[in-house]
């Protein structure tokens, strides 16, 4: 009964059926082929649990004394693509500047304090200086965790890395012939429906949909919600002058508005429609418009500014549509998925099914459009609907234009090893000898 509830559900949801993500992480690099599509084994990342209990104050002596709780425990996770490594594997282990990456360890750690697996090892690093060096870091890492090469499902140990980056976007909080263009926060009719509790394999699913009378359906499209069928007056964060800015706002998932008065709101995910995401570059490929080696994402925006009247056209091949909450500006970053703050080109968006997310990985790729090697030490701090495969990195490079033209240019090959704390819980008998 269970099993054909579950069926029934997914059917009738149909395109509602999205991953769990901070944001919709979509490359904006020149379309290339699709990969072979990966099939990932289903791994849990372990859920945060709360903060080991303390003893509790003695009831009075006519009362027996109240035990303590105990600490809660890692669950075991077995990630058979894992195969142990050696320092001396990372290429470039010893060249990178590891004080460019502790802050963003740190707030991995901020992100990941009342997880089990990841407690001794956030606790250690209270010990270290405020500022360690190179070294001091180097020397941590090496005795507190051992890295694990990751490989694809199918075998091979080489996958894709993409960028993203954090925009900049002009806007009024009030709607203008300028600024007409508006930045919606979720519904009030979006439903979200979770089904881990009772499947713990469909973990790294959500359903969205709304009611239709006693149905759930299928939320509304982007053409739907564009042509007002959404209930999102009332909804709107604030107007923007640029309609194919806001759509890459939407693939970047967060991103910032410079008002009229010169103020500046932070905004970032909060949901989205549940409908996949379509390639709007290979629709200009496919349609003719656009070659493949133009279909980068300043090559979509020069098109959609060009054709005006085939914008809504274009935009609307894409089903997918997102929604925005406003964020504090005091943040250093953007909220990752993990919670907290990203780094620029220090964190990462990766599937979660394969790499655990919060996890320090060794990347070892290239800089955009180009060969010059990129090793260095990352945090796994993001997901995205477009990250799929344990070898799959999406890598964020910070704040405004500069960032915009690395992360549009980049679609590099690449080789991954995720850091683990050496008591994780893996599975040692799941594991490659």
């Amino acid at each position: 009964m269970r099993l054909y509830f579950l069926i029934g559900v997914i059917a009738l949801m149909g395109s509602g059926c999205a991953s769990v993500t901070s944001r919709p992480v979509i490359p904006a690099a020149p379309v290339q082929p699709e990969p072979t599509p990966v099939v990932v084994a289903p791994a849990v990342t372990p859920a945060p649990s709360p903060a080991p209990a303390t003893e509790t104050t003695p009831t009075p002596p006519t009362s027996a004394p109240v035990a303590a709780q105990e600490p809660a425990k890692a669950v075991p996770i077995a990630m058979p693509w894992l195969k142990t490594a050696s320092w001396d594997q990372l290429p470039g282990w010893r060249d990178d500047d590891l004080t460019l990456a502790w802050p963003a360890f740190l707030q991995s750690c901020r992100g990941l304090k009342n997880n089990p697996a990841w407690i001794s090892v956030c606790q250690a690093t209270l010990k270290q200086s405020p500022l360690p060096d190179g070294p001091s870091i180097r020397a941590f890492f090496e005795q507190h965790f051992q890295p694990w090469q990751i490989n694809q499902a199918e075998g091979g140990s080489e996958g894709l890395v993409t960028g993203y980056y954090e925009p900049l976007l002009h806007g009024s909080h009030t709607p203008t012939p300028k600024f007409r263009h508006p930045i919606y926060a979720a519904p009030e009719d979006l439903l979200v429906v979770d089904l881990a509790a009772l499947y713990p394999e469909l973990k790294s699913l959500r359903l969205r949909g709304r009611l239709q009378g006693n149905k759930v359906v299928p939320y509304f499209s982007r053409a739907e919600i564009e042509a007002g069928a959404a209930p999102t007056r009332g909804k709107e964060l604030v107007w923007v002058d640029d309609a194919v800015e806001l759509f890459f706002l939407q693939i970047q998932g967060s991103g910032r508005v410079k008002l009229e008065n010169g103020d500046t709101m932070r905004i970032g995910y909060a949901d989205q429609n549940g409908h996949p995401y379509r390639s709007i570059g290979k629709w200009l490929v496919e349609k003719g418009e656009l070659t493949l080696d133009k279909a980068s994402m300043q090559g979509i925006k020069d098109w959609g500014r060009n054709n005006p009247d085939r914008l809504p056209e274009l935009l609307n091949a894409n089903p997918s549509y997102v929604f925005f909450r406003e964020l504090p500006n005091h943040l250093a970053g953007p909220l990752g998925a993990l919670g907290v703050p990203l780094s620029a080109e220090r964190s990462i968006a990766i599937d979660p099914r394969g790499t655990p997310l919060g996890a320090p990985v060794w990347l070892a790729t290239s800089r955009p459009n180009s060969n010059e090697a990129l090793n260095r030490l990352m945090l796994a701090q993001d997901t995205g609907g477009a990250i799929r495969g344990n070898v799959r990195a999406d890598f964020f490079w910070g704040f405004g234009d500069e960032a915009g033209k690395q992360a549009g240019g980049m679609k590099q090959k690449g080789r991954m090893w995720v850091l683990l704390p050496r008591d994780f819980p893996l599975l040692l008998s799941a594991l490659n000898p």
